[in-house]
């Protein structure tokens, strides 16, 4: 196995995504050649929940496949195959879209309310 070195570290950048959730976005303006095969790398970590509980309300996919990770708080998920639940903290959701489907996501925040 060979070791491959860091080329560059890269900042985030805001931006709004679903239903105005906001977020900070790694890569994904188009810039993803050097991270092929990934599109977008978000990271919508927020302790104001009218940043984020609007969510990623019903969307379609396709040809490609979501990897949602949870780090703290709940994200309700559902799709237009019927599979509906809820994410915590740890959990990880990998969704391949396949010729398509819609889905939705919704942060729910934590016991706290973040």
């Amino acid at each position: 196995m060979s070791i491959r070195p860091v080329k560059s570290i890269i900042q985030s950048q805001p931006t709004i995504e679903g239903a105005g959730v906001k977020l900070r976005r790694a890569f994904g303006f188009g810039n993803t050649g050097d991270f092929d095969p990934f599109l977008l790398l978000d990271d919508f970590r927020n302790e104001h929940p009218q940043d984020y509980l609007a969510g990623f309300p019903w969307h379609p996919h396709r040809g490609i496949e979501t990897i949602t990770y949870v780090l703290r708080g709940t994200v309700q998920h559902g799709d237009s195959l019927g599979n509906r639940g809820a994410m915590g903290p740890g959990d990880v959701q990998w969704m391949t879209a396949g010729s398509g489907i819609l889905h939705q996501e919704m942060p729910k925040g934590d016991e706290a309310g973040r």
